[in-house]
């Protein structure tokens, strides 16, 4: 078979898998696409009135004034005078719903037989102790900080203590070149950078601190390196590293949620780059966590007691932001 064709038989899928084949209970409770279309038609004829019924799932701390503010540029702003706090939606409502031994991340290592759960008290508790190291370190509302991690759990407890002070984060792929993490830092004015001393895929050891090194040579913005052991060997350090278990030591595992206005920038998520230089987007509190919490709930149809099992990168936020909110790994222990 000629490479062209090896190609095409591997971009194109034919298969179809009927749920109601799968598993016929579980179908049942899923949305039908008659009632997928009503709500689609109603978003449409309604927009006002269909996103501030699904803003009710949200825990305001200020409750909005308008929905929709019509401005020169699209797409106008949402949820105007709003305030909330994506953290707290992901954690403390949760904590306090009676939730709080529940169990919310699970996370299992390359290697066979490593596993970690969080419940919602213990990742509330983990999530504060960074923000506040965080505030040690001088980083207020607005800030911008990088994580360059491996699919740890340290990568989601960062980026909702971010989210709880209000810091804007911007998450950088693990297996991005040194100048393609470079140039993210740069443009970003980033003040922190969130990295481990090496990554381990199938059993090897990939290089990070190493790589860090040579990039901070022309990035004068970072102050700091946060560093989570994650191989323990030897390893090349920079002259401004704290190694991320120093880094929360001492730090309270209570910590206040910051007010953040619905249009604040929750993080800065960057473009490829294969059609010119890497653009930032901004992503904004409240519309970003409302609709991925919405897409998730009908697209995965997931129910109290499920387990969302995701191998991907979470260079993105937005599968982490959602399960936790949802409350989907919502299992006793």
């Amino acid at each position: 078979m000629a490479k062209e064709e090896r190609m095409k038989s591997i971009l194109t899928e034919n298969r179809i898998f009927n749920p109601n084949d799968l598993n016929p209970e579980y179908a049942k409770t899923g949305m039908s696409m008659e009632e997928y279309k009503k709500l689609y038609k109603y978003s449409i004829e309604d927009m006002e009135g269909f996103w501030g019924e699904q803003a009710k799932s949200l825990d305001w701390i200020k409750p909005y004034d308008k929905v929709w503010e019509k401005t020169d540029l699209f797409p106008g702003k949402w949820f105007v005078g709003g305030k909330l706090n994506v953290a707290y939606n992901c954690l403390d409502r949760h904590v306090k719903a009676g939730k709080g031994d529940h169990i919310a991340l699970i996370w299992e290592a390359d290697e066979p037989g490593q596993v970690r759960k969080y419940t919602y008290d213990e990742l509330l508790k983990e999530v504060s102790k960074v923000a506040n190291g965080m505030k040690e370190l001088g980083l207020q509302k607005g800030d911008r900080v990088t994580i360059w991690l491996p699919m740890i759990p340290e990568l989601a407890i960062i980026m909702l203590a971010c989210a709880r002070i209000g810091v804007i984060h911007s998450i950088v792929f693990g297996g991005f070149s040194r100048e393609a993490v470079k140039d993210r830092i740069k443009d970003s004015d980033s003040r922190l950078l969130f990295t481990s001393d090496e990554t381990v895929r199938a059993g090897k050891f990939y290089p990070k601190l190493a790589d860090v090194v040579k990039i901070l040579d022309n990035v004068p913005t970072i102050e700091h390196v946060i560093v989570v052991k994650r191989s323990g060997r030897e390893v090349t350090h920079t002259n401004k590293d704290i190694w991320y278990h120093d880094f929360i030591e001492n730090m309270s595992e209570e910590s206040e949620p910051e007010e953040m206005d619905s249009e604040d920038t929750l993080f800065i998520l960057y473009t490829s780059g294969t059609t010119g230089k890497p653009k930032g987007v901004k992503h904004t509190t409240a519309g970003y966590i409302l609709y991925t919490s919405y897409s998730h709930r009908t697209v995965f149809n997931y129910h109290e007691g499920d387990i969302w099992y995701c191998t991907a990168d979470e260079h993105n936020n937005s599968l982490c932001l959602a399960e936790i909110l949802d409350g989907l790994l919502d299992i006793p222990i």
